[in-house]
């Protein structure tokens, strides 16, 4: 079985997917999009995962690449209906690449927050195993304002009504994140972008802070993201 990964920030990779991955032999080829490197042909591909990154939707003219990104996920969802995962920016690509809209999450979410699985997200094949009230990690300023046609939410918080959605039987996404290691907080502050916006949500005690925050919740992350994974494997390959 053959995945193919967008990233966005080096640092910002499948996290602790990456062993589960890594254990049960699936071949990864990893795009690099803000490195420059070009999307392959999509049929030679079983799943598409587009993991997280600190540019917004609407920065095409910043990085152009983001047009062709968005055609890919289109084209894969909607014409090749194949399985789709993403994350945080790939919940919002995910969104705005099938007709929905995304706009500014006020205040951002940067920390650890609980998310509540709706109805449709309490009986959602992925999410099988799951508690309906969760703890995720968050780091986001933009959120999907507008769900596509024919999104079935699956989760929200008290800021933030889209956390998680499906569409059709083929793509999933949540603005969240389960992907964290103990190094997740370290490395994605190390990014000019990322550190500038903890530093106004948080203080110059966030980065302490949210690595402590973290760090407590860490089981329950590793425990969500062992579920997510089993559950994705399952429903693709019984579809």
């Amino acid at each position: 079985m053959k995945f193919l990964i967008f990233q966005h920030l080096e640092c910002e990779h499948a996290g602790s997917f990456r062993a589960l991955l890594k254990r049960d032999g699936i071949q990864c080829h990893i795009v690099e999009l803000d490195e420059g490197d070009q999307i392959p042909p999509l049929e030679e591909f079983d799943a598409l995962w587009v993991m997280g990154g600190p540019m917004d939707v609407w920065d095409v003219d910043e990085f152009p690449w983001l047009i062709e990104e968005k055609a890919a996920i289109r084209r894969w969802v909607r014409d090749l209906k194949r399985p789709y995962l993403g994350l945080c920016l790939g919940h919002q690509l995910l969104a705005d690449a099938l007709g929905g809209t995304c706009g500014p999450q006020s205040p951002p979410e940067i920390g650890v927050f609980k998310i509540h699985l709706t109805e449709a997200g309490k009986a959602e094949p992925l999410f099988e195993g799951l508690p309906a009230l969760q703890n995720v990690l968050q780091w986001h300023s933009v959120r999907v304002a507008q769900p596509p046609e024919g999104a079935t939410v699956l989760a929200r918080s008290d800021g933030c009504p889209v956390q998680a959605m499906r569409i059709g039987d083929n793509a999933w996404s949540m603005q969240y994140h389960v992907e964290v290691e103990p190094d997740t907080v370290a490395n994605w502050a190390s990014d000019p972008v990322y550190f500038q916006s903890l530093l106004a949500a948080r203080g110059k005690t966030g980065v302490a802070e949210m690595t402590q925050e973290a760090a407590e919740a860490l089981p329950e992350f590793l425990k969500s993201s062992d579920i997510i994974y089993a559950n994705f494997m399952r429903l693709i390959r019984a579809g």
